[in-house]
């Protein structure tokens, strides 16, 4: 898995990147609310773990502008402000989970370990767009041109994750973690067959949208060329 960490304290910083690597996930470090923010929605990450005071831009402000974005990517903010004031407002903002320092490395990695576990959760309210659809994930109703189709949950789940990241290639394995969950032994085939699935439901809507395979790598959403 890839984790995104945004830390200002370059100690900190390397000791927990230390011991995410030791504990085998790729990480992306950045020190500044900027840097977060850009890395955030370019990259796909299974999990952001966001330091709340950042230079430049402050963590919680990096947070809602992530949720604004519709990224759905589970974050743990970590911070020095523990009082319940401080809590609320920070898992008001979009915070998955609220950690405070100082910390036990031990319980930041459960902690990645628990909220990238909860498969396919959508915990936005507002709709996901891409490329001309509209996704509501309460009720799973995915529009294109005014027409609109119901999904199942796992097939919301899935194709919220390729609205999140349209363009980018994503691997078997990430989108599998996502929406199965990273402790599922679910097997790959599943994958495949509800990429069929919402195929048959981007061609119900005449959506000039593919889900493109990816030989050896993964899938794509995509836009088609001359659409």
């Amino acid at each position: 898995m890839r984790i995104l960490l945004i830390e200002d304290d370059p100690d900190l910083a390397a000791l927990v990147s230390q011991a995410l690597y030791r504990s085998g996930f790729q990480t992306d470090v950045c020190h500044d609310g900027s840097d977060g923010l850009y890395y955030a929605r370019t990259q796909v990450y299974d999990a952001i773990v966001l330091d709340r005071m950042l230079p430049e831009i402050d963590g919680l402000t990096v947070l809602e502008a992530i949720r604004r974005h519709g990224l759905l990517t589970p974050v743990i903010l970590a911070t020095a402000l523990d009082g319940l004031s401080d809590r609320i407002c920070g898992l008001d903002a979009g915070a998955d989970d609220y950690l405070v320092k100082p910390f036990a490395v031990e319980e930041l990695m459960a902690r990645i370990r628990a909220v990238t576990r909860r498969p396919g959760n959508l915990r936005l309210s507002q709709s996901l767009t891409a490329f001309g659809l509209s996704l509501d994930p309460e009720s799973h109703r995915l529009e294109y041109g005014g027409t609109a189709v119901s999904l199942s949950r796992k097939e919301a789940a899935l194709l919220g994750y390729f609205m999140q990241n349209p363009g980018q290639t994503l691997p078997r394995s990430r989108i599998l973690s996502y929406v199965w969950g990273s402790s599922s032994d679910v097997e790959e085939g599943n994958l495949d067959n509800y990429v069929y699935f919402l195929r048959r439901r981007l061609k119900a809507l005449d959506a000039p949208v593919r889900l493109v395979t990816v030989h050896g790598v993964g899938y794509r959403l995509t836009e088609e060329r001359g659409a």
